[in-house]
Formats: C-alpha cells, structure tokens, sequence
C-alpha cells in the first residue's frame, strides 16, 4: 500500500479527517460519559453531533486548503488548531451536558410514607402492572431468553430453571412483588419533595416500568431522576425516552415502551 505523497500534511491539516476525527469522538462520547459518570445524556445530542461532522467532512472535502501545494500562499491553509478547537467543543459540550446534580439519598433506615402505605402501592401497581405486563409478555413455562438465561413469566430470572412451570395467578403474583420491590428501591433515589409533591401513582408507575427494565440503579442515577428531583416534571418524563438502546442499537419496542411511559409519567404535569 502507498500513501500519497502529503500524507503527514493530510492527516493534520485536513477538514475531512478532521471531521471523521470529530465522528470518532462523537460516537463514543456519550457511552464514555455514561461509563465515567453514570449519566446518561439526550441520543439525540450525539446524532445531530454526528450530523455535524458529516456535513464538516463534505464541505471539508472539496474546500482548497494548500495542502498539495504548501508554498502556495494564495490558497486557504487550514493549521492542526482549527481541527483542535473543535475537537475540544465537542468535547467541552459534551461533559457540560453531563454536569447535573447527583441522585438525592434517603438515609438510614427512615420510612417514607409513600412506600409504607399499602394504598399507594397498590394505586401504583394499578397502573404499573398492566403496563409492564404488556411489554414484557407473559410465558408460563421456564424458556432461554436470547443471551441464554432461563426465564419465566413477565421476565423473571431470579432462582428459574428449565422446567419451571407457573399458573397466571402465580405470574402476576411475582410481577407485583417485584414491581412493588423496585419501586421501593428507587424511591430511595427520589427526594422527599418529590415523593410527596411529584409523584402520583401514574408517574409513580412510569419510573417504576424503567427500573424494572434497566434496573434500580440505572433508572435512580438517571438523567430522569435528576430532573424529576429538581422540580422539573417535563424534562424528567422526556429523558424517560432515551432509554431506548440494547446492545448500543436503537429497537423499535423499547422506543415504543418509553414513549408510552412518557405519556403515562406527563398525566398531571405543569412544569
């Protein structure tokens, strides 16, 4: 294989490597913020993001820029900094979408009246249950799921074997407990305000459907949480849609599942 003969110059100086640069940093932000913080930041921030590099590296391409002919000073020379700069924007507004205040902790073991009560909980599950139920699809009988786990009913996996057979009753049962057991676990993420002023059964549930699908801690550290304990109810049942990825792909039922936990957490909300 040979290289051109400006290659180096190229390589530095080019608004179109500068721009699949740029596309490198773009893909992987958001997972490394994730990874490095655990906060997860809007999809679509890193898409139009992308969007951007993609136009850059187009007109980039076409754009004289005296690579091929340093001496010639008539024409545009465009330096390694230009590229660095927005390198560094990139990556600059990238860890400022991520500065949010961190999940608000109940202490010790002091009750909260919302997980206490039989009747909230039940008023959540009113609505949590069919919810959850519906997307997670009910199979009476122990089966492999796709990465191989033996699992039954709503998706349960805890202590299944191949085998394992239940009745509905005994499926809705399980469901019910664990949905009752997750909702306590994130309330311990949720601020005292909010139990008691933003939090009806309906959001309740919708919160609710997150954990049980990408678990306590993932919904409790979540952007969601954050904005919901901040008073902003609008912005926290928005960021419920973008939990939206398996396996770092997009799919189409969990679009569908947020958007329907979205609609079920903005009943009542003003703000």
């Amino acid at each position: 294989m040979k290289l051109v003969p400006n290659a180096r110059a190229i390589a530095a100086r080019s608004h179109s490597m500068w721009a699949i640069y740029l596309g490198i940093v773009v893909l992987w932000l958001g997972d490394v913020i994730y990874w490095a913080k655990g906060v997860d930041t809007n999809p679509r921030i890193w898409f139009w993001l992308s969007m951007a590099c993609f136009a850059y590296g187009i007109f980039g391409r076409v754009l004289r820029q005296g690579i091929e002919h340093p001496k010639d000073r008539s024409t545009f020379h465009s330096p390694p900094w230009v590229g660095l700069i927005a390198l560094i924007a990139v990556l600059g507004g990238g860890i400022w979408m991520s500065q949010e205040p961190g999940p608000v902790e109940r202490s010790g073991a002091q009750p909260i009246e919302a997980e206490a009560s039989p009747d909230a909980a039940q008023a959540f599950l009113d609505h949590a249950f069919p919810l959850v139920a519906k997307w997670e699809g009910l199979r009476l009988e122990a089966y492999l799921d796709p990465v191989g786990i033996p699992t039954v009913c709503y998706g349960e996996t805890k202590g299944v074997k191949l085998g394992d057979s239940y009745s509905e009753a005994e499926c809705r049962a399980m469901l019910e407990r664990e949905l009752v057991s997750y909702r306590n676990g994130l309330h311990g993420y949720f601020s005292p305000e909010t139990i008691s002023a933003r939090l009806p059964p309906t959001r309740d549930a919708a919160y609710g459907s997150l954990a049980y699908n990408v678990g306590v801690a993932g919904a409790g550290k979540s952007t969601a949480t954050r904005r919901l304990n901040a008073g902003d109810i609008a912005g926290g049942c928005e960021a419920l849609t973008w939990w939206n990825k398996a396996g770092g792909r997009v799919l189409r039922g969990l679009v569908r599942r947020r958007a329907e936990e979205r609609d079920l957490c903005l009943i009542g909300a003003t703000t």
